[in-house]
């Protein structure tokens, strides 16, 4: 079947990395694929396969997300069986995409915990389908967004890097990675890997471990890039914590930062199943996190996972020392059942075979 799969721009964000392995898996699997983006370029277009066929709509980057020019006539030159929109600037043309391409199923997708555009709303029930990444983004659509509860999917998101827990190197890695960054054996790594958007709220992590007592060992890894990140540095510093918050800049695969941490720290409370959390549990890492949607299907609540109420710093700190401390041996075993929720839970083979077998339904009606 033809398949396309619109995209505002491939940034360095989770929704992008879905947007590129959907993209080259459906080509893998015999599928005619075009990945549509509005603005050419961006740091993930390396990253699409030869397969892929990857068209830009802005003639040069303009830098506005959301200008499209010429989606429709695009769209009617490819004419796809499928067209899948993925993220914020996609989702608000799903409407008129299904309108000029009523032969097409378009698929809207709901992959954010942010309030939703008007645009993007009327595509929620103009669109032939929705895919919702979590539960909790399928009770949303249904409860305040009014979407028919059969013309709902839940399908997770899929792990974009591979799980290195079994690489009999691993901790060799390890020790490398603490090496680089100058963290001690006893040192305890909390990692954070997204792009430096205020809606990451990277802010909210330095205040929390700013606020760890005085004889606790850590240092804390943000990993990424983007606007907020010189305010952050400013914070760390405003708060005697420079020496221990690390920034990482981009890393285009950050299995490396995953393997040399300790625990998983995330504070945003816009995300909707965070790409990041996925990751850091299938590579063995526990994680505690502010509440937001889909935030408990990342792991195992209480087992793998601490899911803790928005802006509760005390809570967070309450629910970090104890992983902080963690003997040796309940740390293999946390790390374990971890890696195992994580690749069973969120397989790409599986997503994408989920994906496939939607697509060929919404064709046969």
């Amino acid at each position: 079947m033809k398949i396309l799969v619109v995209q505002d721009y491939l940034r360095s964000g989770g929704t992008e990395r879905q947007s590129v392995l959907l993209a080259n898996a459906f080509a893998a699997a015999g599928h005619a694929t075009t990945l549509l983006t509005f603005r050419p370029g961006g740091v993930l277009a390396a990253t699409v396969a030869p397969a892929v066929t990857h068209r830009a709509l802005q003639p040069f980057d303009l830098g506005w997300d959301w200008f499209a020019p010429g989606l429709a006539r695009a769209a009617a030159r490819i004419k796809p069986d499928i067209a899948l929109c993925m993220g914020r600037m996609a989702n608000c043309y799903g409407a008129p995409l299904q309108d000029t391409q009523p032969g097409a199923a378009v698929v809207a997708t709901m992959r954010t915990g942010k309030p939703l555009p008007a645009r993007f709303r009327r595509s929620l029930h103009r669109c032939r389908h929705v895919v919702a990444n979590s539960r909790d983004a399928r009770a949303t659509l249904i409860g305040e967004y009014g979407v028919a509860a059969d013309q709902i999917s839940v399908i997770h998101n899929s792990l974009v890097f591979p799980a290195a827990g079994d690489d009999p190197g691993a901790a060799s890695h390890r020790q490398a990675g603490r090496v680089e960054h100058r963290a001690g054996p006893d040192t305890n790594v909390l990692l954070c890997v997204a792009m430096f958007r205020p809606e990451k709220n990277q802010r909210e992590l330095i205040e929390i471990v700013a606020g760890l007592p005085p004889d606790a060992r850590w240092q804390l890894w943000l990993a990424g890039d983007g606007p907020a990140r010189a305010a952050c540095e400013t914070l760390a510093a405003a708060r005697g914590v420079s020496d221990r918050v690390k920034f990482l800049g981009f890393h285009a695969n950050p299995s490396a930062l995953y393997a040399a941490a300790d625990v998983a720290v995330h504070a945003s409370g816009s995300e909707a199943l965070s790409n990041f959390l996925i990751e850091a549990q299938a590579h063995g890492l526990p994680f505690v996190a502010y509440e937001a949607q889909g935030i408990r299907e990342c792991g195992r609540p209480g087992q793998t996972g601490w899911p803790i109420a928005r802006d509760d710093r005390a809570a967070f700190r309450a629910a970090l020392l104890p992983r902080m401390s963690e003997p040796a041996v309940a740390r293999v075993a946390l790390a374990d059942a971890a890696r195992a929720y994580a690749r069973e839970t969120f397989d790409p083979a599986r997503q994408v075979a989920a994906y496939l077998e939607l697509f060929t339904r919404l064709r046969s009606t």
